[in-house]
């Protein structure tokens, strides 16, 4: 039996990996208290917070007086030390070493990639009040669109997996689900360049609801708002979200 303490999780939800962290904990039943943070209005700056992370960054987890960053130590961590369901993040050193893989590879694949098409397209024009790059959201595309089909045709064998890591569902489809909503606030919608993938999302969707719609609000807030484009306004002023 692991620990039935409640957890501090300090998360900005318009950052995937908080996202996943907030499902995650919600999805699992672990005891939790979720603490919003605001990075654009300076949150995770102040004295408080940095003595917490360091690195200024979300999500955090705090532990008593234990106090964990990066989205990926945390899972493996709350996996560890609460009474979770072992499909999240399996016992068996095989099923776990297979979840593990795609951990890794997701920080040069989906994290990577689904963000920097992001930044380039919609997020840097509104915190650098400039134009977008056109050349630079023209490559990182290109990235993004090469990782998007390694996803569907090796994590998801064009479609015979249900799920990243086998036939259940684990921590792995949480952080990957998120990332994948990420491009819609800039214009591309992942569900309508492929059907293997909408069809993928929309089952961890409907595994993860009604939290993966509560951590998703203002992804769709964004993207309903805006229509994946950067309010002229922006050059200016930061856009109000």
């Amino acid at each position: 039996m692991g620990s039935s303490a409640p957890v501090r999780v300090y998360v900005d939800l318009m950052s995937q990996p908080a996202r996943a962290v907030y499902i995650f904990c919600k999805a699992a039943g672990i005891p939790h208290q979720i603490i919003p943070v605001r990075i654009v209005n300076g949150d995770t700056r102040t004295e408080e917070y940095t003595a917490m992370n360091p690195f200024q960054r979300v999500p955090v987890v705090q532990d008593g007086g234990f106090a964990l960053t990066e989205s990926v130590a945390i899972f493996r961590y709350l996996a560890q030390t609460r009474a979770v369901a072992d499909h999240w993040y399996p016992q068996d050193h095989k099923l776990q070493a297979r979840v593990d893989e795609y951990l890794e590879w997701q920080h040069q694949g989906t994290r990577l990639q689904c963000s920097r098409f992001f930044q380039e397209k919609w997020l840097f024009p509104i915190a650098f009040r400039q134009p977008p790059n056109e050349k630079r959201i023209a490559s990182t595309r290109v990235s993004m669109e090469k990782c998007l089909e390694e996803l569907e045709r090796i994590w998801l064998q064009n479609g015979q997996k249900p799920y990243l890591c086998g036939d259940t569902i684990s921590c792995a489809d949480i952080l990957a689900s998120c990332e994948l909503e990420q491009p819609a606030m800039a214009g591309y919608n992942v569900r309508e360049k492929s059907a293997i993938l909408k069809a993928y999302m929309d089952r961890v969707k409907a595994e993860l609801n009604p939290y993966y719609d509560e951590a998703h609000s203002v992804v769709y807030k964004v993207t309903n708002k805006f229509k994946g484009q950067v309010p002229s306004s922006a050059y200016q002023e930061k856009a109000k979200l």
